[in-house]
């Protein structure tokens, strides 16, 4: 019987498994499809991002740097606001490259990763968890003790155990144009129903644009005018949900949710690759297979970890349906410098943020 079984090999999951591994621990991470296949993900991050990933990945992923952000509350027609440091504030990544190094990593720690394997099931009894899972050569059953859902928005795992949903699924649209472009700032619209449109630069690898809204929506229909507005055609289009507010509770018996399937996502962009990763360290750092009842220590760890910075976000959220006046005053008050984290929304109170908005800086 394996100590922990994973199911789902994304950031959050092969962050898990190889902080597990690491701890000596039997640990089996399967994946539904190939590791980082299908893209349904920005690849959008601070520069976090190199303290989960192995020694010399940054030279293997980077796209781009960015420092610094246009807002446009009006579209293309009115006035935008520009937010920026000197410093890179954030990086633009190889997205799919990111989930192989994260999976290798944890294999070359003790894990195993076992792509194109699909859970069919999951039973929970007294002194394990039983999953049912499809295969190349068929169907098997694994047991182990704890049995992690890092399977994303549409958790299997969480339908399983009757765990609750996240608080929302957003929709969200992304579509790629090949022409380089290395500028430092993204740009962020505000014309979209309670979220926003992106357009992010990404190098040598071209251009990212996006948008997400609330299901129902006519999604695909506002990614063409957006894209329209913005004169270009793209490709490779992709979409998935982005879930906003984890739920009560993430924890039942012997298994426990983590990344997507636990809504570890920020509310104000819906990303959720570094608070899934921080969320497995908080599991890989409290759980022991042998007591189920340390899932309640992981629950506690991952939201002293998190929840200030989720409440936060949702308020910041909010601006983005603000009235017109509204925003463009707040948006005018922080314009410019800025000392905020783009993980951390808690940091709009920060010594180095009300630094920034000193006259003369």
């Amino acid at each position: 019987m394996h100590d922990v079984l994973i199911v789902g090999a994304g950031p959050a999951g092969s962050r898990l498994a190889r902080r597990l591994a690491e701890r000596g621990l039997d640990v089996v991470a399967f994946e539904q499809g190939q590791v980082g296949e299908p893209l349904a993900c920005s690849g959008h991050v601070s520069t976090d991002i190199w303290e989960f990933t192995p020694e010399g990945a940054r030279e293997r992923l980077l796209q781009n740097i960015i420092r610094g952000a246009r807002f446009h509350p009006d579209g293309f027609d009115g006035s935008s606001y520009r937010f920026h440091r000197d410093e890179q504030i954030s990086a633009v990544i190889d997205r799919v490259a990111l989930d192989r190094e994260l999976a290798d990593a944890a294999q070359q720690a003790g894990a195993t990763v076992r792509d194109r394997h699909t859970v069919l099931g999951l039973t929970e009894r007294r002194g394990h968890v039983e999953l049912r899972v499809r295969g190349p050569d068929g169907v098997d059953h694994h047991r182990g003790r704890l049995v992690a859902g890092c399977d994303g928005p549409n958790s299997r795992v969480r339908t399983e155990t009757g765990l609750p949903d996240p608080d929302e699924l957003l929709h969200g649209v992304l579509g790629f144009h090949d022409e380089p472009d290395h500028e430092s700032f993204v740009d962020v619209h505000l014309t979209v129903p309670r979220f926003f449109a992106w357009r992010i630069p990404r190098g040598e690898a071209g251009v990212e644009y996006g948008l997400a809204t609330p299901p129902g929506a006519d999604v695909s229909a506002r990614f063409e005018e957006f894209t329209d507005a913005c004169g270009v055609e793209t490709d490779r289009r992709c979409s998935g949900l982005i879930p906003v507010g984890p739920p009560s509770t993430v924890t039942s018996g012997r298994v426990f949710l983590v990344g997507d399937a636990a809504g570890h996502n920020k509310p104000f962009t819906g990303g959720g690759i570094l608070y899934g990763m921080t969320a497995a360290d908080c599991a890989a750092e409290t759980i022991d297979p042998t007591d189920p009842s340390t899932l309640a220590d992981y629950e506690r760890a991952w939201r002293e970890e998190l929840a200030d910075d989720i409440r936060v976000g949702h308020l910041v959220r909010a601006g983005y349906s603000a009235p017109a006046p509204l925003q463009n005053a707040l948006m005018g008050l922080f314009e410019g410098e800025i000392g905020v984290h783009m993980d951390r929304p808690t940091t709009l109170f920060s010594r180095d943020q009300l630094r920034a908005m000193l006259p003369g800086n």
